[in-house]
């Protein structure tokens, strides 16, 4: 866990480099917190299945620092009246999310007794990440005239990368309980698996890092001259598929993981 951290600190200090060129130009900041649940979607249960989506939820928090490129904080003034300082907010985030995994659909219905349903039952997992990022926030109204209180709310959308640091836990309670023991896990999947290997192929419980690319849409709401609330919906996808600590070799397994991050905030406005 040290290289990662490791990792995810370097990031996190050249995004405070990048920060402070912004600082020297002038411009001001605002950091806020963020929370919601999570809706995290794997190799767990049955894809675009409703129980599953219900299901396999969690929940997120997370500090975020923006560059204000519409005013200046060395003059307490507005900045040059360009459509990007105007219409766009540099948005840099830590945040950390959380989610308990478990098996539903068909596959682990009541009517279904045979002992692969059973080990689907009896399986179930932890996904846990940690981000360091940066997105570029698009505001089709004028962020000065928001701030001037010219209309209660200012939409937004966004896109950006972050990098993060995944923390999967693999469980069953199935047999004698040992994730080591292939004949505790769903048959298919050990099937499939690659026999040349010496280690598991398709349980991951352990840490590691990958890159995600993260979009959002959403609105702030004007609350004060120095505070919005905010509510944003985030969508996550991972450039890894052990993120949930689950990466099986069956056909059906089509995609790296993803969540939905369902987001409220407070945002105040340091300068």
């Amino acid at each position: 866990m040290t290289l990662n951290f490791k990792q995810l600190t370097y990031l996190f200090v050249f995004i405070l480099g990048i920060n402070e060129c912004y600082s020297q130009l002038g411009f001001s900041h605002e950091i806020g917190v963020i929370a919601g649940p999570v809706a995290f979607q794997s190799d767990f249960g049955v894809r675009r299945d409703f129980e599953t989506n219900a299901g396999n939820t969690g929940i997120g928090v997370g500090i975020v620092h923006y560059i204000n490129f519409a005013y200046r904080a060395d003059c307490n003034c507005y900045s040059t009246d360009t459509f990007f300082n105007d219409h766009f907010k540099l948005r840099n985030e830590i945040s950390w999310n959380k989610t308990n995994l478990n098996h539903f659909g068909k596959w682990v219905d009541a009517s279904r007794t045979g002992p692969n349903a059973e080990r689907l039952r009896r399986h179930s997992g932890v996904a846990q990440n940690f981000d360091v990022g940066t997105q570029l926030e698009f505001f089709p109204k004028s962020i000065r005239s928001f701030q001037a209180f010219s209309y209660s709310f200012a939409p937004f959308i966004s896109l950006g990368v972050h990098f993060t640091s995944y923390n999967p836990e693999v469980k069953t309670s199935y047999g004698d309980g040992n994730i080591e023991n292939m004949n505790n896990f769903y048959q298919p999947w050990v099937n499939a698996a690659n026999p040349d290997t010496n280690e598991d192929p398709f349980l991951f419980n352990g840490n590691d890092t990958t890159w995600s690319m993260v979009g959002s849409v959403g609105t702030r709401y004007k609350l004060t001259v120095l505070s919005d609330l905010m509510i944003d919906l985030r969508w996550q996808y991972y450039f890894n598929n052990k993120v949930d600590g689950l990466d099986h070799n069956l056909k059906s397994n089509k995609a790296n993981d993803w969540l939905v991050w369902l987001n409220f905030g407070y945002i105040y406005y340091l300068n």
